[in-house]
């Protein structure tokens, strides 16, 4: 096959497949412009490496994060959520937390909270946890071992996860 013909058939195909990752990201992109006030600095997940001083925050049901998360992320919950156990857990205010949950949505609702408790280093993961595993990031399961599985919420919000195993129920 010539390289001509050959080029006439992939070229399509190419620009098929990028204009779909455009428009997932257009959609996260949207999603997060309507639903979120940009009151707690995002923070990408490219830029984020994890070690010993920053402490993730899961702001997810406890059985979202049991089918995967972050490594070494700490479950603070949404509905859950108790500002008590967080200000126990962490004394220091200035202590660097990146909040996420699925998308960036309720994690900006609980770095919202932490705000309100006087921590003054606070992101939210853009995107969550689904960005996360998009940008192909490791997640744990709850005995600590690597996954693909992500718990999709629901399959409206699944749409915004590319990969991994979709869960819909813990």
């Amino acid at each position: 096959m010539s390289q001509k013909v050959l080029s006439f058939l992939v070229l399509p195909f190419l620009l098929l497949v990028h204009s779909h990752a455009i428009r997932a990201q257009r959609s996260l992109d949207n999603t997060l412009k309507l639903l979120n006030k940009e009151t707690v600095p995002y923070i990408q997940p490219e830029n984020l490496q994890p070690n010993d001083s920053i402490v993730l925050l899961d702001a997810r049901e406890l059985g979202e994060f049991e089918v995967s998360h972050l490594k070494d992320a700490v479950w603070v919950g949404n509905s859950d959520f108790d500002p008590d156990k967080v200000l126990q857990t962490l004394p220091q205010k200035e202590q660097a937390i990146v909040v996420y949950c699925s998308i960036g949505v309720r994690s900006e609702d609980i770095g919202e909270k932490l705000q309100e408790l006087g921590y003054t280093n606070v992101k939210n993961l853009y995107g969550g946890i689904f960005e996360w595993k998009n940008k192909n990031r490791t997640v744990y399961n709850s005995q600590g071992m690597e996954t693909d599985s992500v718990h999709a919420f629901n399959r409206l919000w699944g749409r915004l996860l590319k990969n991994g195993i979709k869960v819909y129920q813990p």
